[in-house]
Order: structure tokens, then sequence, then C-alpha cells
């Protein structure tokens, strides 16, 4: 279930309701009586209690006093961690609808709340067989804020949602969300906006000569998939297009080289990628942004089966370089550096691909941002980096230089696939350049992909990280 956003004027006195005001000082028409207001004063001024709800059976009253901090994106995202908090409490009385009344609050920052309440109300119940134990009882969030446009509520209904499928694609184990699964999910969201996705079939993958992706997938008995889910309006801006990359591994044991203990544990999760950059396109078409983009999706398992590759192997990849394999764990830059290089074909204006790459990153920066690197693209790094501010899926950019690509030279092949032990989030990045022509950002989201415990808005399990990132980013393309 999605959460949906509406605006609407506070008129419903039944209905749950949350006023959320700047400062510690109570102004303007509120709902509660003279003692509640003394209560409130007297709690602000003893112990700066910023925090209040008054429960009415029927419905509850919720006093929120906001003091934003002095960067206007950290006041952002202060808000969406308020929601998350209010969410739990509505959550905790069942309500249905809540108004949100916030006419002291700028346009971003009211849309910013919602959003995190939105983003904080999702649960993934598809295999729970007592859903009554599992309902989400907030249905509908209310805006009563004069200058919120329309246009701005359908748009943040349309990333959210996209947001949320893809947390649930990523949240889907492996024997129900196979690499063919996945791509007819892809399939379906390009069909949800009126857009026809290509996929292909193993077949087509190996008169492509895709040997990365087809060397990954020798050791599964599910065949890969390649899906390309390309939107182009009429009135695009952009005479080349903007390509998005996702990683597709739909579970990796490691192969040959397996995961040693509990490594396995989240592995359904090495598709987020291709989850987000699939669900940003399915957001931008549905929002019609007059951008033409395309989203590609190699996928499969990484397993140990049938005649896996190995280390020591040489593979020809799709554009003929060759590639010494040094550890079979090291699987998903195998099937980027394809689809990177397929994207050649379509002389783009940009690529970005994302992929939970390596525990380098996440090692590096923990959970909390994406790993970027770039290459002659420096401004649409920046750019990129001041949507990351903005949503709050921030980009904290790694070097680049040429030296590290050293560490990648082979007595046998082209290259190998892995440098050393040091830098191993920027190795990787120097490895997929190797299939680039064009400008190209690289962004590692080992870290904040998926989480075992509660994060914030951002939830348990997949948190669909990079769509919002995505969207925002062609927003601001479009506008130029």
């Amino acid at each position: 279930m999605f959460t949906l956003i509406n605006k609407q004027s506070f008129t419903k006195q039944s209905a749950s309701v949350i006023y959320i005001i700047p400062g510690k000082e109570l102004r303007g028409a509120l709902p509660i009586s003279e003692e509640e207001m003394a209560y409130v004063v007297g709690r602000i001024q003893a112990d700066e209690q910023m925090s209040f709800v008054f429960n009415r059976l029927s419905h509850q009253v919720f006093l929120e006093f906001f003091e934003p901090k002095s960067n206007p994106n950290h006041a952002l995202e202060q808000l969406r961690i308020m929601a998350d908090r209010l969410t739990q409490a509505i959550q905790e009385f069942k309500s249905p609808e809540v108004f949100v009344v916030a006419p002291e609050l700028s346009t971003q920052q009211v849309l910013a709340f919602a959003e995190g309440m939105a983003l904080s109300n999702y649960s993934f119940t598809a295999y729970k067989t007592d859903k009554s134990k599992n309902i989400r009882y907030l249905e509908v969030i209310q805006l009563d804020h004069a200058a919120v446009s329309d246009d701005e509520i359908e748009k943040l209904n349309i990333v959210l949602e996209a947001t949320l499928t893809a947390r649930s694609l990523v949240n889907m184990p492996v024997n129900y969300l196979n690499a063919e699964a996945l791509a007819h999910e892809i399939k379906q969201m390009a069909e949800d906006v009126g857009i026809k996705a290509e996929i292909l079939n193993k077949n087509k993958i190996e008169a492509l000569k895709m040997g990365g992706l087809l060397a990954v997938n020798q050791g599964s008995i599910d065949p890969p998939t390649f899906t390309i889910f390309e939107y182009k309006p009429d009135d695009a801006i952009n005479t080349q297009p903007v390509i998005f990359v996702g990683k597709g591994v739909v579970y990796d044991t490691g192969g040959l080289n397996l995961k040693p203990g509990d490594f396995m544990n989240t592995m359904k999760c090495d598709m987020s990628g291709a989850a987000a950059v699939s669900a940003a396109v399915f957001a931008i078409a549905k929002a019609q942004l007059p951008l033409h983009v395309i989203a590609l999706a190699p996928a499969t398992d990484n397993r140990p089966g049938e005649n896996a590759f190995a280390s020591g192997d040489v593979i020809t990849m799709f554009d003929g370089q060759t590639v010494e394999i040094e550890n079979t764990d090291a699987e998903g830059r195998m099937i980027l550096a394809d689809a990177l290089a397929y994207a050649k074909k379509y002389d783009p204006m940009l690529v970005i691909d994302m992929a939970t790459l390596t525990g380098a990153a996440a090692r590096a920066i923990g959970n909390l941002g994406l790993v970027g690197m770039s290459s002659k693209a420096d401004e649409f790094m920046s750019q990129l980096k001041a949507c990351g501010e903005k949503t709050s899926e921030r980009v904290v950019e790694f070097p680049f230089w040429d030296e590290y690509a050293e560490q990648l030279k082979s007595d046998i092949a082209d290259m190998v696939h892995l440098g050393g032990v040091e830098g191993g989030a920027i190795t990787a990045g120097k490895f997929l350049e190797k299939f680039t022509n064009y400008p190209y950002i690289h962004l590692d989201i080992a870290g904040p992909a998926f989480t075992t415990k509660k994060l914030n808005y951002r939830g348990t399990g997949g948190t669909g990280v990079g769509v919002r990132l995505l969207f925002e980013f062609a927003q601001v393309l479009a506008r130029k």
C-alpha cells in the first residue's frame, strides 16, 4: 500500500491533526484547552519539551515545535525524521487519515515532512499469512498549506510510489524474484506508464556476446536477462539520452569464492541498483518530464553450481576486451561492464551506473551516503551532489585518479577485474571506466541499499535508495 498525499484544508474536527510550529511559542488557533496550553508552555520552559500529543479518543492532536537547522537541506532531513517518529505514533492510534497544518513552513519543508511520513509508513507484508498483525493504518496525508501546488503533490506521490516499488523488489527473495521475474517486474513498470520495455533473453545475450553477464550466469540453472526500459517523449530537451545502468544480481553466493558465515544472508539486495534505476525511469515517465532516459538492467544470480566461472578464467566481454578473473565474488562489475559497453550504441549525453558493488564503499562511509566517482562529467557530478544534499541521498565523491588503474594490469589478458586490498571501491570504478567513452558517473550504494535494523524513515530491508536522487537530478536536467 502506498500512502497517498493530498492537499486539503483542515475542517474535519474528528480527524487527527499535526501542527508544526516554528520556534517555541504557541500562536494561531489551536484545538486545545487553556489548561492544555498552560501545560505545553510549562513543559517547554521547564525542560524544553518540543513534542506533545493530546488524545481525543476519536482522534489525536499533535503539536510539534520545530527549530530548523541553519542548513536548509539539513532542515528538510530534520522534518523527514520528525515525520518518521510521528508516523509510529499515528500507527499506534490506528489513524487512517491525518492533517498536517504548517502554514509557516516553506513548500519544500512541508513536502519533506509528508515524504518522511509516507516513506516511514511502508511495510512489506507479501509473505505474511496473518495480514491483520501488519496493517499500516495511515492511508491519506492531507496537507493544509496554501502554497503547495497540485503539481508538486502529484510529483511527490509519483516518486514515493517509485521508491516503495523499488523497496518491494529488493525485499523479494530469489525464490520469488530470479532474473526473469525481475525483468518481468520492470516490464510491468514500463507498461504501467504506457511504454514497452525490451527484454533480451539468454539466446539474444549469447548472440550479442555479452561475456561478462554470461560468465556470471554459468553457475545458475536460471537464465540471465538484459532489460531495456526507454522513455523518449516528443518534447525531450536532450538529443542524446541519459542512461541509468543498474546491477541486477538477484542473489549473490559469491560463486566458487563462496561468501563465508552469514555474509550471504542479505544478498537478495544485490539487485538494488537495477530496481532503483528502473523505478527512477518509471517515475520520470509517469511525471512526463521532458527528458529522454533509458534504464539498462543486466540480471542474473551468482552461484557455484553447473559450470560456474572460476578464478583464473579469461572472459571476452561484449566490446571484445578480455578480463582475467581473480575472485568470483566480484561479479557485479562483470555484468555492469557489458551494460556500460552496450550503452555506447546510444551515443549518450551521460551514463550513471548504480550498484551494490563493494564492501569497501560501505566500510568507508557507512550507510548514510553513496560513494561516487566521475569521468568527463564534472558538472553533472556537481549537480548530482547538490540533488543528493536536497534528498539526503548524499554522494561522497572519491578520487578517480588514473594511478588506481595500475592495479588492474594482467599478464595474460587486457586487465584483471579486481584491484588490491586498499581503495577497493575506487579500483572497481576504474575497471568499469574502461568500458566507457562518454561522460560517466559511478555510484556504489553498497552501504545504504539495505538495512537489517530500522533506520528512521528508510525503514528495514530495502531502502529504495537512489530513486529519489535520480528523479531530482532528472528534474534539474529537464529544467535546464
